[in-house]
């Protein structure tokens, strides 16, 4: 990423957020789509797809951590300053109703940025409301030796 990592992680999300350059990797792949982004917030959404079901016929689990996971990185990336970049840490998920169609939205905030540590929570919901999950999880900040 350079010299600047955080900066380009910022602009990065823009212009995915503003759709003027596609999402790369996983949230390409389960379309999901960036919403909002910045002052330690983020906002995803995505479409349930039968491809991605488990056998009982409902969204996999994996999926639905991809989807927070990415929100939490991405609420992460719009504290960063210029120098810092960032990888997650660990997260717990509680799973509260399955997913089986409709639009899936990931909404996660910053609940405590420190000099090492950023502390997360991200909330899953259904289109019309419903709780789905909710993760918490940690992510380390990264920057330059020295």
């Amino acid at each position: 990423m350079g010299e600047q990592p955080g900066r380009a992680l910022r602009e990065l999300m823009q212009t995915v957020q503003t759709g003027e350059k596609p999402p790369s990797g996983i949230m390409a792949t389960l379309g999901m789509r960036l919403v909002a982004f910045g002052e330690g917030r983020s906002r995803l959404e995505m479409d349930v797809d039968p491809r991605w079901y488990n056998p009982m016929g409902t969204l996999h689990g994996g999926v639905m951590c991809d989807l927070m996971d990415a929100a939490i990185g991405i609420a992460t990336m719009s504290t960063l300053a210029d120098d810092e970049s960032f990888t997650t840490v660990e997260f717990k998920v509680n799973f509260f109703r399955p997913a089986v169609a409709g639009r899936i939205v990931a909404g996660a905030q910053v609940v405590n940025r420190g000099r090492r540590l950023a502390v997360l929570e991200c909330t899953l919901t259904s289109a019309d409301g419903k709780l789905l999950a909710k993760l918490v999880g940690t992510e380390a900040i990264l920057r330059p030796p020295g």
